[in-house]
């Protein structure tokens, strides 16, 4: 692990990757507040985000108390896993600045999957806290009453590249039956992609894929429910609207951010000094790009990733599985020798193949360190006997 020095030295070749919503929102937020060094902060951050939380809700949320009692959030208590993921995510990255003297401005590049990209803007310095809450806590009730008959599904290749073009046009053809809303919500990678429907959707995407589909593509289930954010489910509350509506008029915005923040959206650093309300309404439902945003910083020779908030998940296991791949892609051959010849003679991971000659950056993934910033807080936080 990194020490706080080595990562200060890096800050300029590192990218900052805020996670979103998940089952398990806790991680070790507990051993955070309760750091006699950490404690205060943290349990000032939490009450912050429960203040507002509560005014939302109409009825009183205790976050230090949850966290302190290790009760995990879900799908039921959303609107509290909003805002306790986007609290750890602020204060995380205040105590790497207080504590460390780390210059978060300074890094390469910022971003975050689905609300990790709201905790991104905090973290940029392009709203505060208690407003930027405001936008996911506003439409969260309609999205958990969604969620109630929305499956989740992962629609992925063990071949080729995934034909992006035939699943939409399947979600399109199944839409215009009248029976339910399925769409795409994230785009992982060249051979999977994240898609959620409404009742019996999904299954009938799975039993029609292979009209339009190869053999090869599978489609597996996920058996927790998910708020259907990003997709276009969200049109059945009006939920995008309302929330561009709520943004007229929300503080902030209009600097730009630092870091540069590279915006799930366009998959690019679209972030500017006043188009944050135009991204954020368009963040509600369209599909996360996420493939485009692990391409992007590969090719912009970032050496090293901190993945910020509570037990981050989706983002560190893409870039292992891709750092994985590729490694083992080119076994047995050194990355300086590596020759388009030996890339045509790949067979066991065909997307992958095809990507690498045009896409090099990609041979850069078993090269990045990552870094929990939450482990490294906790263990850069250790007195020097080894208690905290």
């Amino acid at each position: 692990m990194l020490t706080a020095d080595e990562l200060r030295d890096r800050i300029q070749t590192t990218a900052f990757a805020f996670r979103g919503y998940n089952v398990t929102n806790l991680g070790r937020s507990g051993e955070l507040l309760a750091h006699p060094r950490y404690g205060s902060l943290v349990e000032a951050t939490l009450r912050e985000a429960s203040e507002v939380c509560s005014s939302q809700m109409g009825q009183r949320v205790d976050l230090v108390a949850r966290v302190s009692e290790g009760q995990e959030t879900s799908v039921d208590s959303y609107q509290e896993a909003i805002s306790l993921i986007l609290a750890m995510e602020a204060v995380q990255i205040r105590l790497m600045r207080e504590f460390f003297d780390i210059p978060y401005a300074q890094a390469q590049i910022a971003f975050g999957y689905s609300l990790g990209e709201i905790g991104a803007l905090v973290a940029g310095g392009m709203f505060e806290l208690r407003d930027a809450l405001q936008i996911p806590l506003a439409m969260a009730a309609d999205c958990v009453e969604l969620a109630k008959d929305v499956t989740l599904g992962i629609v992925f290749s063990r071949g080729p590249i995934l034909d992006v073009r035939a699943v939409q046009r399947l979600c399109l053809e199944l839409n215009a039956e009248g029976q339910g809303v399925i769409g795409i919500s994230t785009y992982l990678s060249p051979n999977s992609i994240l898609v959620m429907g409404q009742g019996d959707t999904v299954r009938k995407f799975g039993q029609r894929m292979h009209e339009k589909l190869p053999s090869g593509v599978h489609l597996r289930q996920n058996e927790h429910r998910w708020p259907p954010l990003h997709t276009p489910l969200v049109w059945e509350r009006n939920i995008p609207n309302r929330a561009a509506k709520l943004m007229h008029t929300l503080p902030g915005g209009l600097v730009e951010p630092k870091p540069p923040i590279l915006s799930l959206v366009t998959g690019k650093t679209s972030y500017n000094d006043h188009n944050s309300r135009e991204l954020l309404a368009r963040w509600v439902d369209q599909p996360q790009r996420l493939w485009d945003a692990v391409y992007e910083v590969l090719a912009l020779g970032v050496t090293t990733i901190v993945h910020v908030g509570p037990e981050p998940n989706l983002v560190p296991a893409t870039f292992s599985r891709l750092s994985d791949n590729v490694a083992a892609q080119l076994a047995d051959r050194s990355l300086g020798g590596f020759g388009l010849r030996a890339v045509s003679r790949a067979v066991r991971r065909p997307w992958l193949a095809r990507l690498l000659p045009s896409r090099s950056a990609l041979l850069r993934a078993p090269f990045i360190e990552q870094i929990n910033l939450e482990d490294w807080l906790l263990e850069q936080g250790k007195e020097p006997n080894g208690k905290r």
